[in-house]
């Protein structure tokens, strides 16, 4: 059985998905395979989606429990039901998988389910999850395969007691002690979920601060908060072993600059260090499609690799691994394969932590600026001083703006702060058109509002901050 296809896409998440969709939008007879049997990838099946589901009802669960006395609700006897939370979650990726299934049809993306290999620069073999294969030509395919979590060594995943994030997004009991081994995105994320559910967390990380290239400042605010709500963090520390008892697992600790290690027990551990690209099992060798010394798939500015009519997008290449990274990629290769002028600005991806208060940054921190030598402004704007904010009850946080010193370009705006990963899209708006701090500080912001904590921080770039 054959069949012959103008676009070909390996991988229906976030990146894969777009890429067909918007393949198929401009003319383009287009296939997109997938062998997880839900489209979305691991941002919609185990990723993004579920997390915030759980992020946002572990969330209410807190606010009923602790905060709504503030606001003179009182509520007694509040428990939490997991099998019904983890029921909502399900819905949500069921619900949102099926909705992609709905946009091929409609705009006429053939599903292949299955696992694919490029055999050629110009075929592909899907091993089909209902059995049998299939072979389609493609004139042009698009590698969209996303991501897998970071093995560490000594550390063996079973996703039961020792788990990624995928583990971590469906345990049957609220553990006692969650250990997570790094303080990156995701287990800064997933810790939240069960503290707030009641367990105790405990974040051993490598790096001497949390977030991993996070502005500084930012950095430990966000630790403080952290803090102040439960969580424990053992900084400067790697894990060497990770043996699983009848208890659950005893970890062994050491510093990370050297020294005496100690053990440290808990019930549930969070192996969560990164990702790697998924590169393995394509067939790339049979192309001839080169790597970097990362394994990731060598690109260039047309996300092109080095065979002509083969692309790659997303986790596999280069640069943040962030779904809504991939979904422009997606978008700009369809684009460039079509003939058209398809565009990402790689200075203004967005990046957020969906805690609470979240985190949001785009652009340069400071540290990368001074490393630079670039001559920089900094206006800074507290939540404790914005009417909103204060009418909520979240007052953690703050606004930062860096701007050029001669220009006023806007270089990078950090926000920690209720809603932040809302508020950076007008930081990221006005960076994509190469925006001043006087932009902002001169746009009519609506009050009260938690973004006039922007337009503060734009004014406090040029000392003239009107609320403190």
């Amino acid at each position: 059985m054959s069949d012959s296809f103008d676009v070909v896409v390996i991988g229906g998440g976030p990146g894969g998905y777009v890429a067909a969709i918007r393949a198929a939008q401009l003319g383009l007879k287009t296939a997109c395979i997938e062998n997880r049997g839900a489209l979305g990838g691991t941002c919609l099946n185990v990723g993004c989606i579920p997390s915030k589901a759980l992020l946002e009802s572990s969330h209410h669960y807190e606010m009923a429990k602790n905060d709504f006395s503030k606001h003179g609700i009182k509520v007694s006897g509040v428990s939490i039901d997991l099998p019904t939370l983890m029921g909502h979650k399900e819905k949500i990726v069921t619900d949102l998988t099926k909705g992609i299934e709905g946009l091929f049809k409609k705009n006429k993306v053939t599903y292949l389910v299955g696992h694919g290999t490029i055999k050629t620069p110009t075929s592909v073999e899907v091993n089909l999850n209902a059995g049998g294969k299939q072979t389609v030509t493609a004139k042009n395919i698009i590698i969209a395969t996303g991501s897998n979590s970071a093995p560490l060594k000594g550390v063996d995943v079973d996703e039961k007691t020792i788990v990624t994030s995928t583990g971590a997004l469906t345990l049957e009991k609220v553990p006692e002690h969650l250990v997570v081994i790094g303080g990156g995105v995701i287990g800064l994320e997933m810790g939240s979920v069960w503290r707030r559910l009641g367990a105790k967390v405990t974040v051993v990380e490598f790096l001497t601060s949390i977030g991993g290239a996070m502005d500084g400042e930012l950095a430990k605010q966000f630790q403080r908060v952290l803090e102040k709500q439960g969580m424990v963090f053992k900084l400067g520390s790697k894990v060497t072993k990770a043996e699983k008892t009848k208890k659950g697992v005893t970890l062994t600790i050491e510093p990370a600059a050297g020294g005496a290690a100690e053990t440290m027990e808990a019930d549930v551990v969070l192996l969560s260090i990164g990702r790697v690209p998924n590169t393995e099992k394509l067939g790339l060798e049979n192309a001839g499609v080169q790597l970097t010394e990362r394994k990731q798939i060598a690109v260039n500015k047309h996300l092109q690799t080095n065979v002509p009519n083969i692309y790659a997008i997303g986790d596999v290449i280069p640069g943040p691994m962030l779904a809504h990274k991939a979904e422009e990629e997606g978008v700009a290769v369809a684009e460039f394969i079509a003939g058209k002028p398809g565009h990402v600005n790689y200075d203004v991806i967005p990046g957020v932590v969906y805690t609470w208060p979240e985190v949001a940054t785009v652009g340069k921190t400071e540290e990368e600026l001074k490393k630079a030598g670039t001559a920089y402004k900094a206006g800074k704007f507290p939540f404790l001083a914005n009417s909103r904010a204060r009418a909520i009850s979240d007052t953690d946080g703050f606004v930062k703006i860096l701007a050029d010193a001669k220009t006023d370009k806007v270089l990078g705006v950090h926000i920690i702060g209720p809603d932040a990963g809302t508020l950076i899209a007008e930081a990221v708006a006005v960076m994509e058109f190469s925006g001043s701090a006087e932009d902002i500080a001169r746009t009519c912001h609506a009050h009260p509002t938690l973004n006039e904590a922007v337009k503060e921080a734009a004014l406090a770039v040029d000392g003239r901050p009107i609320h403190i």
